[in-house]
């Protein structure tokens, strides 16, 4: 029988946590995140983690199971996920993965591109003046350098312009003409599921989980990781807004707007991201289980 991965996608605080977890339990297999926040076991509350309780309802793998002082690739992370699929399929004609990271999910799928290798100078140059003159001149180059990249890639993360930087100059070519090469077959069939909402409804339920991180304890588990901020794990919306906080640049009110904005910019870009992809099946977020199970079990 042909294994089957079932991957769960969509905007943030949309609901694919509760649904990765009653489609493991349909289909009685384990859950891999592709949430490349959720890796780190310092960052609980502020990525919207799953809960001890929601654990222990389905066995999952890569949540928390790093620090933020490690430094974890999509490249690892698409080796590892391979890996755990290869032991899970033996057992299991199904799994399932969740997250919202969209290059983690195609790595996973799809395979990652190809780049050439480039002078380790180039990257160490590029940090440096990422440190002394800010991510607006690195942005200002790569829009020179590869305009594709510049408005397709997440820009206002540094490792990624850094990286869309590194190879266009290391290699002459545009960072966006190494993508989308043709990749290896993988041993499993995928069937990709998107959840979505209304526009108002996606930033109501956003807005609704920052304030509910705040009850549960955002606060204290970002005062704890201020002498971590450097990290690039902690470049992340829910902590960059606070750490301003608390070195007093901003008042609570206003970082705390800032979160619930930079979270709905964050999934109106996942939106963008996931809607490229034709081969996902998207339901509305309050369709029944039933109707999604019926849909993938047609699709197998």
């Amino acid at each position: 029988m042909e294994k089957i991965l079932i991957s769960i996608v969509g905007p943030t605080a949309i609901g694919k946590t509760s649904l990765s977890i009653k489609l493991a339990n349909y289909f009685q297999t384990e859950i891999l995140s592709a949430d490349s926040r959720q890796f780190f076991k310092e960052m609980q509350i502020g990525t919207a983690a799953p809960t001890p309780s929601e654990l222990a309802t389905a066995k999952h793998h890569f949540i928390h199971h790093k620090s933020i002082e490690d430094h974890y690739s999509v490249g690892t992370f698409e080796k590892d996920a391979l890996q755990v699929l290869d032991l899970l399929f033996k057992t299991h004609d199904t799994a399932i993965m969740v997250g919202g990271s969209g290059l983690y999910v195609d790595a996973v799928i799809n395979g990652l591109d190809h780049f050439p290798e480039v002078d380790s100078s180039i990257r160490d140059g590029l940090n440096e003046l990422y440190k002394n003159e800010g991510l607006e001149i690195l942005q200002e180059k790569l829009k020179a350098l590869d305009p594709e990249s510049f408005n397709t890639i997440a820009r206002d993360n540094p490792q990624r312009v850094i990286r869309a930087l590194e190879v266009s100059i290391g290699s002459g070519l545009p960072y966006s003409s190494f993508l989308n090469k043709e990749k290896g077959t993988r041993p499993f069939k995928t069937i990709s599921i998107g959840l979505t909402a209304d526009r108002d409804v996606i930033y109501e339920r956003i807005n609704l989980r920052v304030d509910l991180m705040l009850q549960e304890g955002l606060l204290e588990e970002v005062k704890q990781l201020i002498d971590k901020k450097h990290l690039n794990a902690l470049n992340t919306v829910g902590y960059k807004e606070l750490f301003k906080y608390f070195e007093g640049e901003w008042p609570l009110d206003f970082a705390i707007s800032e979160i619930k904005k930079n979270s709905r910019r964050f999934a109106k870009r996942q939106l963008t991201w996931f809607r490229k992809k034709e081969d996902i099946l998207w339901f509305d977020y309050t369709t029944p289980i039933e109707n999604i199970i019926e849909t993938i079990n047609l699709k197998k």
